[in-house]
């Protein structure tokens, strides 16, 4: 599980270090005056990729029938694949060319996630996925963290290099160091295009449960990502320079993202094992909701740079419960045990829809609908929305 945390580790930093600082500060430097609608189409873009790969990579994931295993060529090939993108993107200068590139990237990182996610109801029993599930999130928000304060201090195209050479190292300890069993000739599944177009839309199989995790996942991911997605714009828009006269913005962002990722470990781990112990998923998700629009509703109230410093760590603590519980409820809801790979890619559509949708409906609420105030209030009642949904699952107390 230390191989798994740190193959979660670079994964996540090839894709939150671009976002949070490389991406912006080059779609800026290309197009200023339009940057928050740029922007929005590059990450925008390459969720829908990510939305499209994820589950057909976990698809061919479950029917691998390899020498090496059905995982690990899935994770070295999408960790290869990504370094390779990342250093494409860092030698790009249209907006058009940064699109293609972030999308190869994208192509990579989720073919890598498609073999991870398996991981855990492949090797964890269940009363202990709740503790791994914990590990998974702190790795998840370290890498935000790290991959910030990193590109911050080595930008521009020495920034992606980083990210693509520990992506690569972060995952070699899994892929050479634990087991893989082969999967038999005789026991791959057939793939049909009903497997490859219920990975996209709800079909038969997908379970009452199913849905509702499903849309549990994309609600609280959407309303984390609208949060953070613009924080860096946030921070020059309130003129945080003019305020600290010798930092930038992006120190103001490193910040932020630290006070929120200590409260995310803070609290993941420890929620994750007593929810193991107690069993209990679904109260603590309910709860996960009302901390993070508390935290919002904090920052609609007073957009400014001392709100953000109490706000972080509270949106941290709510993130941070709601991960320690996620995949674990998750995996104890899944459609078909044959198949965890490819229901785990469709679960993962959800976070790659979400991510997708944040920067698309944060762009015209900042920009034409009242601003950062109006995008937190937003945040709320997209948060609240997902507490509401996870009751309705009925097989997980």
């Amino acid at each position: 599980m230390a191989a798994v945390a740190a193959a979660n580790l670079g994964l996540f930093m090839a894709y939150f270090g671009p976002l949070g600082v490389l991406l912006p500060d080059q779609v800026q430097a290309i197009a200023n005056a339009h940057r928050i609608v740029d922007f929005s189409l590059v990450s925008g873009l390459g969720a829908v990729v990510a939305i499209v790969v994820n589950p057909l990579a976990g698809a061919l994931s479950d029917r691998t029938v390899s020498r090496f295993g059905r995982r690990r060529p899935w994770i070295l090939g999408g960790s290869l694949l990504t370094a390779v993108a990342l250093c494409l993107v860092g030698r790009l200068h249209t907006v058009p060319e940064i699109v293609a590139g972030w999308c190869l990237a994208q192509v990579g990182v989720n073919a890598m996630q498609a073999g991870l996610a398996a991981v855990v109801p492949d090797r964890v029993p269940v009363g202990q996925r709740g503790g791994v599930s914990g590990w998974i999130g702190i790795a998840q928000t370290v890498s935000v963290v790290a991959a910030t304060a990193l590109v911050t201090k080595i930008s521009g195209y020495s920034g992606y290099l980083l990210l693509a050479v520990a992506v690569v190292a972060l995952a070699l300890p899994f892929v050479i160091g634990t087991a893989d069993p082969p999967l038999p000739h005789a026991d791959r599944a057939r793939l049909s295009w009903r497997v490859v177009t219920q990975c996209w839309w709800p079909a038969r199989s997908w379970t009452h449960d199913f849905r509702w995790a499903w849309l549990t996942r994309f609600l609280l991911v959407l309303g984390n990502a609208m949060a953070v997605v613009y924080l860096l714009y946030f921070l020059r828009r309130i003129g945080f320079s003019a305020l600290y006269p010798g930092h930038t913005a992006e120190q103001g962002l490193v910040i932020l993202l630290s006070l929120y990722a200590a409260a995310v470990v803070g609290t993941t781990v420890i929620a994750g094992r007593r929810s193991d112990r107690t069993g209990r998923r679904r109260h603590s998700v309910a709860i996960a909701g009302g901390i993070m629009a508390a935290a919002a509703l904090l920052v609609a109230a007073h957009p400014g740079w001392s709100a953000l410093l109490i706000a972080a760590p509270v949106l941290g603590v709510g993130f941070g419960l709601y991960l320690s519980i996620d995949q674990a409820l998750v995996t104890q809801v899944l459609p078909s045990a044959a198949e965890r790979a490819t229901s785990l890619g469709m679960i993962s559509v959800a976070s790659s829809a979400a991510q997708a949708s944040a920067p698309a409906i944060a762009a015209p609420v900042v920009t034409y609908l009242g601003g950062f105030s109006t995008l937190y209030v937003c945040v709320a009642v997209v948060v609240l929305l997902g507490s509401a949904s996870v009751c309705r699952i009925r097989s997980v107390p």
